[in-house]
């Protein structure tokens, strides 16, 4: 099977996939792009042609995944190796303040993802949990910390979630 095939068999359902989850017709396209791209150079490595399908949905699917991350509030760091300079985040409102407040559990998290720049898997192994626990107390920290800077410092959300605005607390005046 060559790009072509693959392109005349999937293209329609393929990018309907993509916008679906997307909602967005600039971002599809780009992703649909890039998806194709990638399906076009990595063709070799499909094995079995039976599995086509779930081999481009799948490109797509991380495609999709990376597009959101680019497009995250707060993405693991590139360089996990390095700890994060704290001054990045000085910027922010109550960053610190919030951070200080989650429970202990989503605290620990955030701040060996985030702060310390460890990767996920490496997280789970210093809290002797699972993997699938570290990211589910991610998305929990991350739904709070949104909570609170939007209740705290009327931030508002955009359509994909991310904070928007300006601080407009008293704590952030002296800020």
């Amino acid at each position: 099977m060559d790009t072509q095939n693959i392109w005349n068999t999937f293209n329609d359902e393929l990018y309907f996939f993509i916008l679906k989850r997307v909602k967005n017709e600039n971002d599809t396209n780009d992703i649909f792009q890039n998806t194709f791209l990638k399906i076009h150079k990595n063709l070799e490595k499909l094995k079995d042609e039976a599995k086509v399908k779930a081999w481009v949905f799948q490109i797509a699917r991380h495609e999709i995944a990376n597009h959101f991350n680019k497009e995250s509030l707060y993405t693991e760091p590139v360089n996990t190796n390095k700890e994060i300079p704290q001054n990045l985040y000085f910027d922010v409102c109550c960053f610190d303040r919030f951070i200080s407040n989650l429970p202990k559990i989503y605290n620990e998290v955030i701040e060996l993802v985030y702060i310390k720049g460890l990767k996920q898997k490496e997280a789970a192994q210093s809290l002797n949990i699972s993997l699938e626990n570290v990211k589910a107390r991610i998305k929990r920290s991350k739904e709070i910390l949104k909570k609170n800077f939007k209740s705290c410092c009327k931030y508002n959300l955009d359509k994909h979630g991310h904070l928007i605005g300006e601080p407009d607390c008293a704590a952030c005046k002296p800020c």
